[in-house]
C-alpha cells in the first residue's frame, strides 16, 4: 500500500494519464489496479458482518451489565462487572498490610470479588466450549442465561454484603465469557475499557487515511475506501455497545433509587426470560433465523447482479476514453457485496452443520 501511494492518483484507481499511452504502461497500470482491488477485497473479508439479532442481543446484555454494576455500587460501594479496580485494590492493600499493618479484611474482599468473577467465567467455559458466539447450536446458552439470572436473584436476597456482591460478580463473569465474540474485534458486554480503546483506535485510523488523502490532494484509492468501510462497520458495533452500557448504568441508578437492591430483579428477569425462551423454542428460533439469513442472502445476490449489470454498461460506455474511475468504484461495491454473500453462506452452512450435529447426538442417545 505504501508503494501504491507513490503512484499518480489516476493509476491508483486503475487509470493512465493521457501521455502514458503505450501498451506496457497500460498493462502496468492495470496490474496495479488489480493488485489494489485484491488488497481491498482482503481488507473487506477481514471483517465478518454479524447478524443484526446477534448485535441486538449483545447490546441488550450490555444494558443489563451496566445496570448490575450501578446497583452494586449504590448498594455496597463495590464494582462487580469488571476486575480492574479489584485487582488494583489487591496490590494497594497488600502494600497497606506490609507497610502500615492494615487489616486483612479489605484484601480478602478484593480477592473474593476477582475470584467470583473468575468462577463465573469458568462456569461459562464448562457450558460453552467455543470462543465465538454460535447461537442455536449445541452450546448451552439458555442454561448460561438462566444461571446468570439465578445468581442475580441470589445477590438480591442474600443479606451478607460481600456474599451478595460476589454472586453479582459471578453473574457478570458468566455473562462476559458467554458473550465473547469475534466481530473483527473482541467485544465484551460487562466492561467497556476495550470497547472505548477500539473506538479510539478505529477513529484514529480513519482520520489518518483522510489526512493522507488531503496531503496527496487526490481521491481515496480502493484499498483506503475498503479500510474506511470496514472501520465504519466496526464502529456500528462498538459505539452502540458503549452507549447501551451507559444507558444501563443510568437506568440502574434510577431504579435502585426507587427499590434499592431489588433492582437486581430487573436484569435477572430479562436474562431469565431470554434464557428460558431459548431453551423452550430453540428449534423454532433456528428455523426463523435461517429464513432471515436466506432472505438476506437473496437480497445480497440481487445487489451483486445489479452491480455487475452497471459495471458492464459503464465498461461499454467508457471504452472509448479509458475513464475507468467510476467502473473501479462499481467493482469495489460489487466485491463488497460478494463478501456479504460469502458471510451469509457461511452462516447458513454453520447452522446446517450445527443442526446435523444435534441430530447425530440425538440419534446416538
Amino acid at each position: 500500500m505504501a508503494q501504491a501511494s507513490l503512484l499518480p492518483p489516476q493509476q491508483l484507481n486503475g487509470q493512465t494519464s493521457p501521455g502514458d499511452g503505450g501498451p506496457r504502461t497500460q498493462h502496468s497500470a492495470n496490474s496495479v489496479g488489480s493488485t489494489l482491488r485484491q488488497k481491498a477485497a482482503d481488507t473487506r473479508k477481514s471483517f465478518k458482518r454479524p447478524a443484526r439479532w446477534v448485535l441486538v442481543f449483545g447490546w441488550s446484555l450490555a444494558v443489563c451489565a451496566g445496570f448490575v454494576n450501578t446497583v452494586s455500587f449504590r448498594s455496597w460501594g463495590l464494582y462487580v462487572s469488571h476486575v480492574t479496580g479489584s485487582s488494583t485494590a489487591i496490590g494497594l492493600r497488600l502494600e497497606g498490610m506490609h507497610q502500615q499493618g492494615r487489616e486483612f479484611e479489605p484484601l480478602r474482599e478484593a480477592v473474593l470479588l476477582v475470584f467470583s468473577f473468575l468462577v463465573g467465567a469458568f462456569l461459562c467455559g464448562l457450558l460453552i466450549d467455543k470462543n465465538q458466539v454460535h447461537f442455536l447450536g449445541k452450546a448451552f446458552y439458555g442454561s448460561a442465561l438462566v444461571g446468570n439470572a439465578l445468581l442475580l436473584v441470589g445477590a438480591t436476597f442474600v443479606d451478607e454484603r460481600l456474599t451478595s456482591a460476589c454472586l453479582a460478580a459471578a453473574a457478570c463473569g458468566l455473562q462476559n465469557a458467554m458473550c465473547t465474540s469475534h466481530f473483527g474485534a473482541v467485544v465484551r458486554t460487562t466492561h467497556v475499557t476495550g470497547t472505548v480503546t477500539d473506538i479510539g483506535s478505529t477513529l484514529g485510523r480513519m482520520t489518518m487515511i483522510c489526512l493522507r488523502r488531503h496531503c496527496r490532494r487526490s481521491e481515496l484509492n480502493v484499498v483506503e475506501r475498503a479500510e474506511i468501510a470496514v472501520d465504519a462497520r466496526k464502529l456500528l458495533v462498538l459505539l452502540p455497545m458503549w452507549l447501551c452500557y451507559v444507558l444501563g448504568c443510568l437506568t440502574g441508578a434510577y431504579v435502585e433509587y426507587e427499590i434499592k437492591r431489588y433492582a437486581f430483579l430487573v436484569p435477572a428477569g430479562v436474562t431469565f426470560v431470554v434464557g428460558l425462551g431459548y431453551l423452550l423454542f430453540r428449534g423454532m428460533l433456528k428455523d426463523y433465523f435461517q429464513r432471515v439469513e436466506t432472505a438476506r442472502l437473496n437480497q445480497d445476490m440481487r445487489e451483486v447482479q445489479d452491480c455487475l449489470s452497471h459495471a458492464k454498461t459503464r465498461l461499454q460506455t467508457n471504452r472509448a476514453n479509458q475513464d475507468l474511475a467510476e467502473l473501479d468504484e462499481e467493482l469495489g461495491r460489487m466485491i463488497s457485496g460478494l463478501h456479504e454473500v460469502e458471510a451469509d453462506v457461511e452462516n447458513l452452512v454453520e447452522r446446517e452443520n450445527s443442526r446435523s450435529g444435534s441430530e447425530s447426538d440425538s440419534d446416538g442417545r
